[in-house]
């Protein structure tokens, strides 16, 4: 377990997402169960198997950004801007009063800017080279959030990028806190992710693993006997990170601490190997020092695809035990948001450590053969002091973080 110094604290959060922007109205709509999946409007998706998402409502981004930055960059990198602007103010700080090498970014992406790059390649196939955007070279690219906060903050210090699909945005945290622990001051992690454009649609309809459901409240149901696929969304939460003592020397509030971290990744099919979840669920809590008895809600990957949700449901009964730790999935109210869901995991998490409050996994009627205590129905008031949240990627990628009170 880390020593006092090096203990990682997260000091802001950033949220936009499908069912609030900005942490007060998603954080009230979550409590609440209130769901933001609805039918695609960000493009025609009646020819498509997949009809619903979850989008972030009321995004201007003109509102937020200047006229220079909209020109260069993808929907995804405009949340992510705005959503760390957000996260600094809640964190009370001023990039120009730190010193720039003492500051990093670390995200993660899933898929880059795929709206940009697909307007751009309309253009070249319908109007000519001369058309195309110099911004092409760069805005599509998965580490371009990275590098615009990194620019638009004047941040020079450690950053990345950590690409690993869902997966990734635990990563990118837990990157973030080696920086941390090496001695970087302050870093802005976490991830938004957004491709719902008809390029990004049919490269996520490649996974097999959409819901092609209709009805909003019947499409998304991980643990559920009726779980058909996921509905994918948009966003995510962008968190500042910060060593126990430096937060302590600003004297700010502390909403929580990135406390253990595990990676795992799953042997090829066919291997008769086990699936890596359960091992990268024990590497996170030896990490933090604690045990299985410790936890007191487990955030689930929650793929609702049958066999992927008894994978995970089987490594949670053998840490915990049949019905041994609740248990919650509240992107059942905002879709799968690929790298920026985890993320936004933790921020509800410390949320959660905050107020007292699980959210639901709504929607959902939890199939008793995977003897989970999964929270259905409405939030669940308890005391929560120590969370795990799990992430799995497309093809093998397993993370743990267990975020705990500070």
């Amino acid at each position: 377990m880390s020593t006092a110094a090096t203990r990682t604290v997260v000091t802001g959060i950033g949220v936009a997402a499908p069912n609030g922007l900005g942490t007060t109205d998603y954080w009230a709509a979550t409590r609440s169960g209130k769901s933001g999946i609805g039918r695609v409007t960000r493009f025609d998706p009646t020819g498509y198997p997949a009809k619903l998402a979850g989008q972030v409502p009321g995004f201007h981004a003109a509102d937020h950004l200047p006229s220079r930055l909209l020109a260069q960059t993808d929907h995804m990198t405009r949340l992510a801007l705005v959503a760390t602007d957000w996260a600094l103010a809640d964190a009370g700080v001023s990039p120009a009063e730190l010193p720039a090498y003492d500051m990093g970014v670390v995200t993660a992406s899933s898929s880059g800017g795929f709206e940009f790059g697909q307007g751009e390649l309309q253009k070249l196939w319908s109007q000519g080279s001369q058309y195309v955007s110099a911004y092409q070279s760069f805005a599509w690219f998965y580490a371009v959030n990275s590098g615009q906060i990194s620019i638009r903050n004047g941040m020079k210090g450690p950053s990345g990028v950590l690409v690993s699909d869902q997966a990734g945005g635990l990563d990118a945290l837990a990157h973030a806190r080696r920086q941390i622990r090496k001695g970087t001051q302050l870093i802005v992690s976490g991830s938004i992710d957004a491709s719902i454009c008809p390029w990004g649609w049919v490269a996520q309809l490649a996974s097999g693993r959409l819901s092609q459901g209709e009805e909003p409240d019947r499409a998304y149901l991980p643990f559920d006997a009726a779980a058909a696929g996921h509905v994918p969304g948009e966003g995510g939460a962008i968190l500042i990170l910060e060593s126990a003592e430096a937060a302590a020397r600003r004297g700010v509030r502390v909403y929580g601490e990135i406390a253990g971290h595990g990676a795992t990744f799953d042997p090829a099919p066919g291997v008769g190997r086990p699936p890596g979840l359960r091992k990268a669920i024990e590497l996170a809590l030896a990490d933090a020092g604690v045990d299985a008895g410790d936890v007191d809600v487990v955030f689930a990957d929650g793929a609702a695809v049958p066999e992927l949700d008894r994978i995970e449901a089987d490594a949670l009964n053998e840490v915990f035990g049949p019905h041994g730790v609740m248990v919650t999935a509240p992107k059942t109210m905002t879709g799968r948001l690929y790298s920026g869901a985890a993320p936004l995991d933790v921020a509800t998490a410390l949320l959660a450590i905050r107020d007292g409050v699980v959210p639901p996994t709504t929607n959902v009627r939890a199939d008793a053969s995977y003897d989970l205590d999964l929270v259905t129905g409405e939030a669940r008031a308890t005391e929560v002091r120590t969370a795990l949240v799990l992430a799995r990627g497309h093809a093998g990628f397993n993370a743990a973080t267990v975020v705990t009170a500070a």
